[in-house]
């Protein structure tokens, strides 16, 4: 007989964004006549900078010649990529990152979900609260909780995110073994200092705990006080694997195109207590279960690193900032204690009240789509998350409709 996985039964009844869908599909089916702008789920809406298309274009070429055509691909990334990478994104700031320890992918949600497959189903898991859902579910499929009984799971350690402490968790106070961070934050916008992350890599060591750190909206920091990866913290390649996307700095949310990190010097531990290095398990789960991203789009990857691609990048993100700026603009002038909108493009909204009913107040009188901050988790209830990526005339269309539902 064939049994099914009873740990997906543990799931709450509905993903976020999932149940996001169903809402807006429903309203528009009542109400045609009204459009409906998304500032919820955080897709990008511009096109791909021009120096990506251009090196796609090219390699989609090659790919139409004998010569220069390529079959499969090395399931880590193609070098090109992976120096580049390594090069303008950890060894320019400092960090002792070798192309080697780069993994290239097809999406940082896959590999902050896959890459739990490398550890034992009975860790002590930490998690954000609020938190990027994913993280959770992930290890609720993999057996490594127990059931969820007032929005939390039994057998997760939940590190409290709120107001009070800039949605910043502070450290445990019980032993851990898996830490999953995020920062810039999803979905609260919140940023860690120096400081903070070095007290994080001094608890990791100090317990041979591992952090997941989810770097994926790095590239919309701007204050230069803030590191852009766990890896300027002395120590933290002993005690940290990284996880980035091309996704948000450069549009390829339709291309699909990201990395993890997984240094040489990171390890974990058998029940003996000796360790093992992780990199060589993440290779051979990686070249196990996954055939690479394709030429083309790796080279429109590389591209990002060119005088002219890093220009228009920082131009992309500039301008999502833009949208960040005027949608914090707005609440703060109604009253709303706001995080975020700065070095990230997310806000996170204090509207002092039920998260989906002021979701369905927006999104019924201003036909404009959100995130409720429950659905985050315990401590995002009252709150809601604003996504920038949008056009700039849809934004401020939006703000328009939301001004005077607010008044």
């Amino acid at each position: 007989m064939i049994h099914v996985n009873e740990h997906y039964a543990k799931l709450q009844a509905s993903y976020l964004f999932s149940e996001i869908a169903k809402r807006v599909k429903a309203y528009q089916e009542e109400h045609p006549d009204k459009p409906v702008i998304r500032l919820g789920i955080g897709d990008v809406t511009e096109p791909l900078p021009p120096a990506c298309i251009e090196a796609m274009r090219k390699a989609v070429d090659e790919m139409a010649v004998r010569e220069t055509f390529r079959g499969y691909g090395p399931e880590q990334g193609y070098a090109f990529l992976r120096e580049a990478i390594a090069k303008n994104d950890f060894q320019a700031r400092g960090a002792k990152i070798d192309a080697s320890e780069i993994f290239v992918s097809d999406g940082a949600k896959c590999d902050t979900a896959n890459i739990q497959e490398l550890f034992d189903t009975k860790l002590t898991i930490a998690v954000p609260d609020p938190v990027y859902p994913v993280y959770v579910d992930t290890n609720v499929m993999a057996g490594r909780t127990g059931a969820c009984r007032r929005g939390r799971y039994k057998g997760l350690v939940y590190l409290d995110s709120t107001q009070e402490n800039g949605f910043v968790p502070a450290l445990p106070d019980v032993p851990v073994d898996l830490i999953y961070l995020c920062f810039p934050n999803n979905p609260t916008g919140a940023t860690a200092s120096r400081k903070q992350l070095t007290e994080w890599v001094k608890y990791a060591k100090k317990n041979k705990a591992l952090i997941l750190f989810d770097a994926a909206y790095e590239a919309f920091i701007r204050d230069p006080k803030i590191p852009h990866s766990i890896y300027e913290i002395e120590g933290a390649r002993d005690v940290a694997i990284e996880f980035r996307s091309f996704s948000k700095i450069a549009g390829f949310t339709g291309t699909r195109c990201a990395y993890t990190v997984v240094p040489d010097s990171v390890v974990a531990y058998t029940k003996k207590g000796e360790a093992v290095p992780l990199r060589p398990m993440w290779n051979r789960r990686h070249t196990t279960k996954f055939n690479g991203v394709s030429y083309p789009v790796q080279r429109a990857a590389e591209a990002v690193y060119s005088d002219a691609g890093k220009a228009q990048t920082r131009a992309l993100t500039d301008f999502y900032l833009g949208n960040a700026a005027i949608i914090r603009a707005l609440f703060e002038k109604a009253g709303f204690p706001v995080t975020g909108g700065v070095n990230s493009p997310y806000i996170w909204i204090n509207v002092g009240k039920d998260s989906w009913k002021f979701f369905d107040r927006l999104l019924k009188r201003a036909q404009v789509v959100t995130t409720p901050g429950a659905g985050f988790g315990k401590m995002g209830e009252g709150y809601i998350r604003i996504s920038a990526f949008n056009s700039r005339e849809n934004v401020e269309k939006a703000l328009k409709r939301i001004a005077k539902v607010l008044k």
